[in-house]
């Protein structure tokens, strides 16, 4: 390995020590270096192989992270790391890595400060519509929803 990759090599290490990162981060990373792909590949593989880079780690971090301090439901948790473009077995991972108990929790904490600020709307139906709504774009299942929306 030449010099100058030793010095890529060691910016990708600080800058996947600085917090977890997914393989698509740290490539895009390297190719805004200048590098190109017969030299980002060897990188990636190092890093890899030095655990600076795990997938799933990342996955569970961030799948993690999204719900605790975001309040996201699985579907958009899902989705964004489809868009990081992490494998499928990760995200099923991270997912199973979220406590039940707690996702339960959350979403209702979620679906009744929601129903709260709702109180004006007279309209059954409109109130249904709006909740459905906030409570898929927060990424929540729509089987969660309906069942929430039924004891309404």
């Amino acid at each position: 390995m030449t010099e100058s990759l030793l010095l890529f090599l060691q910016k990708a290490k600080h800058y996947c020590a600085y917090q977890e990162r997914c393989h698509s981060e740290v490539r895009d990373k390297l190719y805004s270096f200048g590098l190109h792909r017969n030299e980002v590949e060897p990188l990636l593989t190092q890093l890899i192989e030095e655990d600076f880079l795990n997938e799933e780690r990342f996955a569970i971090a961030y799948a993690g992270g999204k719900f605790r301090i975001k309040n996201w439901g699985k579907e958009k948790i899902k989705y964004a790391l489809k868009q990081k473009r992490v494998s499928d077995y990760c995200i099923k991972k991270a997912l199973a890595a979220i406590p039940a108990p707690d996702y339960n929790k959350t979403f209702t904490s979620v679906a009744n400060k929601k129903l709260a600020t709702l109180k004006s709307e007279k309209n059954i139906f409109i109130k249904k519509k709006k909740m459905k709504d906030f409570l898929q774009q927060k990424g929540f299942e729509i089987i969660m929803i309906n069942n929430y929306l039924k004891a309404l």
